[in-house]
């Protein structure tokens, strides 16, 4: 979900709008993204995400809660307030805003049922891990509302917003949901994981860091079209591969 989050959906923005950073709060979020992607290589180096890794993660998740509750309360300034105060809807009475939180809620865990249903079942099918399934179609099916979002944003000219919506997304995929699942239970992982999936997620991550820092002699980051192209080149390309070597026949 972090590399379609990143390759496809911020690869198709771009392409279609280039994205500038102006947020300060997104600055200093996409170095601590690239420290979490490091944090969860070296959880996944022995082959599982072990309880106590859970722990740790979820720690940290919590921890990066406070601080951007922080950041909100005291970066009225900051341009992704304005962009969130733009996107948000007219204001509704609190019981028709607590039914659809909750109709929303209970949609939610339903339609997340069927997705892994289907996708089992596809791969049972077709005779394809369910890592594969996982890392492809699971991938896109739960990215689709950041994609959704993400486009509605850039319609805006809200950049910030569509950047942090991938952002927090990604923190929040790699820290609660990865935490949950192994307070759960132990989560095994296979060495693919790590030396193929997990680079590749931290290579766009660090690329991303790249871009949105604004290392161009600039103080604004900036994904242009061309860096768009790439993002979404490494997507196809990345799909392609476990296409090739990993489904039977392919």
């Amino acid at each position: 979900s972090n590399i379609t989050n990143i390759a496809l959906i911020l690869g198709l923005v771009a392409l279609l709008s280039p994205i500038s950073v102006h947020s300060s709060v997104l600055r200093r979020e996409l170095p601590v993204l690239a420290v979490i992607m490091l944090l969860a290589g070296y959880q996944l180096y022995d082959g599982q995400v072990s309880h106590l890794d859970a722990v740790v993660l979820l720690a940290v998740f919590f921890m990066l809660m406070g601080w951007s509750v922080y950041q909100g309360m005291t970066g009225k300034g900051d341009p992704i307030v304005g962009d969130v105060d733009a996107a948000a809807e007219e204001p509704m009475p609190l019981g028709r805003a607590i039914f659809w939180l909750v109709f929303g809620l209970v949609l939610l865990v339903a339609s997340s049922r069927l997705l892994v249903w289907g996708a089992v079942s596809i791969a049972e099918g077709l005779g394809v891990s369910d890592l594969i399934i996982g890392l492809t179609v699971v991938a896109v099916g739960t990215s689709l509302p950041e994609l959704a979002s993400a486009l509605a944003a850039v319609r805006k000219n809200e950049h910030d917003l569509a950047l942090g919506n991938v952002l927090g997304s990604n923190l929040f995929n790699t820290l609660a949901v990865v935490g949950i699942a192994g307070a759960i239970t132990p989560v095994p992982a296979e060495p693919a994981v790590f030396y193929r999936d997990w680079v590749v997620m931290t290579v766009l991550t660090v690329a991303l860091f790249l871009m949105g820092y604004g290392f161009r002699g600039v103080g604004t980051g900036r994904i242009n079209r061309i860096e768009g192209g790439i993002l979404l080149a490494i997507y196809l390309g990345y799909t392609g591969y476990l296409v090739s070597t990993l489904v039977p026949g392919g």
